[in-house]
């Protein structure tokens, strides 16, 4: 099993407090020919009686190396990855990155971040790693 992210039980108190339960962690997706991959975490939480239960699948990354561009090409291609596997094998959960405020900030914001959420190649949430609360879904 790979180790854990950095803010890992972070974005596990951040998503509790916001409501969610967390159902998995790690998500375990088994392929066939025996590969395994794991994401982070897997959570669920009640919207409505009428709409019952949102589902989603959490990969978390607190780039923390030298070069924030590094740090996003190897999230994208983990993001991607994982967005395809679970849309064949649990296509009611949705796939988010969880990210720092600071990192929404410094990355996100700029034009390379920007064009993955404009193009909607990726879903993400900030959260406050000080507090443990979520601070922005950008879908």
């Amino acid at each position: 099993m790979p180790a854990k992210d950095f803010y890992h039980n972070t974005v596990v108190n951040a998503l509790i407090k916001d409501g969610w339960t967390i159902t998995d962690n790690p998500l375990y997706l088994r392929l066939t020919k025996g590969k395994k991959l794991f994401i982070d975490l897997g959570a669920q939480q009640l919207i409505a009686a009428e709409k019952g239960l949102e589902k989603i699948a959490v990969e978390i990354k607190s780039f923390r190396k030298a070069s924030d561009m590094k740090d996003l090409e190897e999230a994208l291609g983990q993001f991607v990855l994982y967005n395809r596997v679970l849309s064949r094998y649990q296509p009611d959960r949705k796939l988010y990155l969880a990210v720092t405020e600071e990192v929404r900030k410094s990355v996100f914001e700029e034009e390379a971040g920007q064009i993955l959420i404009e193009d909607n190649l990726i879903k993400l949430f900030t959260f406050d790693p000080i507090k443990e609360v979520i601070v922005k879904w950008i879908t």
